[in-house]
């Protein structure tokens, strides 16, 4: 399960993600982080059994944490399969299948928006 964590170095300074796995025992994978000086945004994913657990802990901790159930969404009426969003995007999200039509791997999806902005019809978007 993926989450988007938001925190705030105003609420404490402990190293969040580490503590978390010390506490549970659940291993998280950071796929991408934004943190400044007094606040932050990562998008984590955790096991689903362990989903639960882990956001009671994060919100304990005082991170606000947002479930996200989808990747990026595609417009199927509006994509052209040019195939732009292949070459941008470093998950290996995008791919062609033997017809050259354009499929998508979400489980891969970080969320990381390069699609978005690189499709030249704006068939991609996050948080549809």
């Amino acid at each position: 399960m993926k989450l988007l964590v938001s925190f705030s170095k105003k609420k404490g300074s402990e190293p969040l993600i580490a503590k978390i796995v010390r506490d549970t025992g659940v291993l998280i994978n950071v796929n991408r982080a934004y943190i400044e000086s007094m606040s932050g945004e990562m998008l984590i994913e955790v096991p689903d059994a362990d989903s639960k657990i882990v956001c009671e802990k994060l919100i304990s901790s005082g991170a606000e944490v947002e479930v996200l159930e989808d990747s990026v969404f595609r417009d199927e009426d509006e994509c052209i399969d040019c195939g732009a969003c292949i070459s941008i995007c470093p998950q290996e999200v995008f791919y062609f299948d033997e017809d050259w039509h354009l499929h998508m791997n979400e489980e891969k999806c970080v969320l990381c928006g390069k699609c978005t902005e690189a499709c030249p019809h704006g068939a991609l978007s996050i948080y549809d």
